[in-house]
C-alpha cells in the first residue's frame, strides 16, 4: 500500500510539473518516474492525455486515504458549485428515470421549460443524435445544464400526439432550494424539510420558520432524513437557531492545529424555546449529524428515526486548476459531549454497503448535559427508533412510473373512475354535475381509487400481485395521494400529502409532549 501511495504521488508530481529539490528524499523516485512517464509518452500505442493521467493518479492516491477525500473533475466540480451556490443554468424541469425513459415530472414555474409549455409526463426521447436509454438521471441532468444563454434542443414525445417534436430552449439561471418544503402538520406543529446544506440554507430556513410562526407554529419537526450534509458553517448556523448563546455546537480537531476550533452558538432570541424533534435516517450524514448531535447532547429536543450514516470527517477544498479541485480530509469533528460519530472505514465495501447497526459494546459512551447516555462511532442512534422504507413491490411500481403515470391519467379523466371526479382545474365552480365527486383541497386514495389503480396496472401490463398489493396497500395509498396532489396543487402539496401518514412523523406528533418537557 505504501508503495502504491508513493508511486501515485510521484506520478502526479511529474505530470503536474513538480520538481524535486536537491537533497529531497523523493528525488531518486522522481527521476525514475520521470523516466517512466517519458517512456509512456514516447512509446504508448496512442497519444496519452496528460491531464487525464494526472487526474487518475490523484484520484487513486486519495482513495487510499479515506472515503471522503476525493478529486472533483470539471463535471463534479461544476455540480458541487451549483449546489452550494443554490442555482444552476438549465431548463427548469424535474426529470425521473422510469425504466429506460426520461420522464418530466414537473416544469418549474417561470422557467424556460415552463414558458415553452412542457408538461408533466412528457418523455425526452433520443435527441441531438444521442440515446437516452442507458443514461442515468444525473447524467441526463448534466447534459441539459450548461452555460447561461446557450441553447439545447430536446425531442419530446407527448401522449396524444402522433409524432415527437423538437424544442430548442435557452438556458437560464434556475434556483435550487436546500429547504424546499415547510408547512403545518396540525394547528400547532410546523414541519420543515432540509434537503441538503448549501450557502443559502440558513436564510431559507429562517424564512420558512418565520412564515410558520405567523401561522401559529408552537412545535417544530425538522426533517433531516437523507440529508448528506454540506458546508460546516451552515450546520453551525442551523444549530444556532435552536441553542442558547454560548452552548457548544461542534469542535474540530486535526493534525494541523490551525484547523482546531470550538464553535459555540452566538445568538439568542430565535427558536431556543420551541419544542423540537429532529428526524434522521441512514442517509443523514455530516452536517445533518452535527445539527442532530448538538440538539441531542444538550437535551434540547428529541431525535427520531434510524441510526445516521456516521461521518465525522471534515473536508477542505484545495483548487488544482480553474475547474478542478481536491477535497481533502483535514480534521475530525466532535459533538458537544465529545463524541466522534465516524464509522470504521477500513473495509470500504462494508462502509458503503453495510447499513447494519454497530453493536453498542463497540461504541464510545458519552453523556448529555442531563446525564443521558449517548454513543459515538456508528453515527447518531436516535432517542426513539422508527424503522421505515418502501416494500420491494412499492419500489418496483415507483421505478416503473406506475404511480405517476396513473395520477396523470386520473387527473386528465382518462381512467374509468376519474370520469366521475371534478377537479379544481375543471372550471365547474361550486355546482358540479349531479353524480360527480368534487375534489376541492384534498384527495384521498380510497378503496374505489385502489380498484381503479389495479385495473390500470393490469391494463398496462405492469406488475400486479394481489397478495403483494394488499401488503403494500398503505404505501400505495400514500404514493397515489402524493402524485395526484402534486399534479393538482403543486409539488409541495404533494409532499404534504405524502408526509401526512408518514409513520415517523406520526410518531413525532405523538411524542412532541416529551420534547416539550425537555425544555423544563
Amino acid at each position: 500500500m505504501k508503495k502504491k501511495i508513493l508511486f501515485l504521488f510521484l506520478i502526479a508530481g511529474i505530470l503536474f510539473g513538480t520538481v524535486a529539490r536537491s537533497g529531497d528524499p523523493w528525488e531518486e523516485g522522481l527521476t525514475k518516474v520521470n523516466a517512466l512517464a517519458g517512456i509512456i509518452r514516447a512509446e504508448y500505442f496512442r497519444p496519452v492525455t496528460t491531464d487525464k493521467m494526472a487526474q487518475e493518479s490523484i484520484r487513486g492516491m486519495l482513495e487510499t486515504l479515506d472515503p471522503h477525500s476525493y478529486l472533483l473533475d470539471p463535471e463534479s466540480f461544476a455540480r458541487m458549485s451549483e449546489e452550494q451556490r443554490g442555482a444552476y443554468f438549465g431548463l427548469g424541469i424535474q426529470i425521473q428515470k422510469q425504466l429506460d425513459r426520461l420522464v418530466v415530472i414537473a416544469p418549474l414555474e417561470g422557467t424556460p421549460a415552463w414558458r415553452l409549455g412542457m408538461l408533466p409526463g412528457d418523455v425526452i426521447t433520443p435527441s441531438e443524435g444521442k440515446c437516452t436509454a442507458g443514461i442515468s438521471d444525473r447524467d441526463a441532468v448534466s447534459k441539459l445544464r450548461g452555460p447561461k444563454g446557450t441553447k439545447v434542443t430536446i425531442t419530446v414525445a407527448r401522449e396524444g400526439l402522433e409524432k415527437p417534436f423538437d424544442l430548442t430552449i435557452t438556458r437560464e439561471e434556475i434556483p435550487l432550494y436546500s429547504v424546499p418544503y415547510a408547512f403545518m402538520l396540525d394547528d400547532a406543529t410546523g414541519y420543515v424539510f432540509v434537503r441538503y446544506f448549501a450557502e443559502n440554507t440558513i436564510d431559507e430556513l429562517e424564512t420558512k420558520l418565520s412564515a410558520l410562526t405567523k401561522r401559529g407554529m408552537k412545535n417544530l419537526v425538522l426533517d433531516l432524513r437523507g440529508n448528506v450534509g454540506g458546508p460546516l458553517f451552515q450546520a453551525i448556523g442551523v444549530s444556532d437557531e435552536f441553542l442558547s448563546k454560548g452552548a457548544s455546537i461542534v469542535s474540530v480537531r486535526g493534525r494541523n492545529a490551525y484547523f482546531d476550533r470550538q464553535y459555540p452558538a452566538t445568538r439568542n432570541g430565535q427558536y431556543e424555546d420551541i419544542p423540537l424533534i429532529i428526524l434522521i435516517s441512514q442517509g443523514s450524514a455530516s452536517a445533518s449529524e452535527i445539527v442532530a448531535g448538538a440538539v441531542m447532547d444538550h437535551d434540547r429536543g428529541l431525535v427520531l428515526g434510524e441510526d445516521s450514516w456516521g461521518k465525522s470527517l471534515v473536508q477542505k477544498m484545495f483548487p488544482l486548476s480553474e475547474d478542478t479541485a481536491m477535497a481533502l480530509t483535514i480534521a475530525r469533528y466532535y459533538t458537544p459531549s465529545g463524541r466522534s460519530l465516524q464509522r470504521d472505514y477500513s473495509h470500504l465495501d462494508d462502509y458503503f454497503l453495510d447499513t447494519k447497526t454497530i453493536p453498542e459494546t463497540d461504541r464510545e459512551v458519552k453523556y448529555t448535559d442531563k446525564g443521558r447516555k449517548v454513543l459515538g462511532q456508528g453515527g447518531i442512534s436516535p432517542d426513539i427508533e422508527v424503522k421505515f422504507g418502501l416494500l420491494v413491490y412499492t419500489a418496483e411500481l415507483r421505478i416503473r412510473g406506475a404511480f405517476f403515470t396513473y395520477a396523470r391519467k386520473f387527473t386528465a379523466h382518462q381512467t374509468p373512475l376519474s370520469k366521475k371526479f371534478v377537479f379544481p382545474a375543471d372550471g365547474t365552480g361550486d355546482r358540479p354535475a349531479p353524480g360527480t365527486i368534487q375534489v376541492k383541497n384534498i384527495f384521498l386514495a380510497d378503496t374505489a381509487v385502489l380498484e381503479d389503480f389495479k385495473a390500470f396496472l393490469t391494463g398496462n401490463r405492469m406488475p400486479y400481485d394481489e397478495k403483494k398489493f394488499k401488503e403494500a396497500e398503505s404505501e400505495i395509498r400514500r404514493e397515489l395521494e402524493r402524485e395526484v396532489a402534486s399534479l393538482l396543487w403543486g409539488v409541495e402539496e404533494g409532499w404534504r400529502a405524502f408526509e401526512k401518514y408518514d409513520p415517523v412523523i406520526q410518531k413525532a406528533l405523538q411524542t412532541m409532549p416529551e420534547a416539550a418537557r425537555m425544555l423544563r
